[in-house]
C-alpha cells in the first residue's frame, strides 16, 4: 500500500510538535494570542523552515476521556488546516473547556475564524 504525497503532507510528524514543557511554556509567555469560548491558542514566529503545534488538555476540560478526545479532534484538526499555521511559527493550543459534543467541524467552525480574525488569511507561509 502506498501512500500518495497529498496524504504524507498531511501527517503530524515529530518534528511538527513542541515537544518539550519547556518549548510550550515559551511559547504561551512570549507568543501573542487569540482566545475562544473553548480554546487559547498562543503563536510566536521563529524563522525558519519549520511550523510545530503543541496541544494541551488541562483536567478543567473534563475527565481523561473528553481531554483525550479533544486532543485527537485537535490534532486532527492540525493536520487538514496546516496553511492555517504558517511555515516558521510555534503554535500552543490550550483546551480551556470541551464543547459539549466535541466533534471535528464543532473545532474547525470556532478556531480557523478565530485564527484568520487574528493573524489573517492563511499567514501565506
Amino acid at each position: 500500500m502506498t501512500r500518495s504525497s497529498l496524504d504524507r503532507g498531511r501527517r503530524f510528524p515529530q518534528e511538527e510538535r513542541l515537544r518539550t514543557d519547556q518549548e510550550f511554556v515559551e511559547v504561551v509567555r512570549k507568543g501573542e494570542r487569540v482566545g475562544t469560548v473553548h480554546f487559547a491558542v498562543y503563536r510566536d514566529a521563529r524563522g525558519g523552515e519549520r511550523r510545530q503545534v503543541g496541544i494541551s488538555a488541562g483536567k478543567r476540560a473534563g475527565k481523561s476521556v473528553v481531554r483525550n478526545r479533544m486532543k485527537r479532534l485537535l490534532r486532527e484538526f492540525y493536520r487538514l488546516n496546516k496553511e492555517a499555521f504558517p511555515q516558521g511559527t510555534r503554535t500552543a493550543i490550550v483546551v480551556r473547556k470541551a464543547p459539549e459534543n466535541p466533534m471535528l467541524d464543532t473545532v474547525r467552525s470556532e478556531l480557523l475564524p478565530a485564527l484568520i480574525k487574528r493573524w489573517g488569511e492563511w499567514n501565506k507561509g
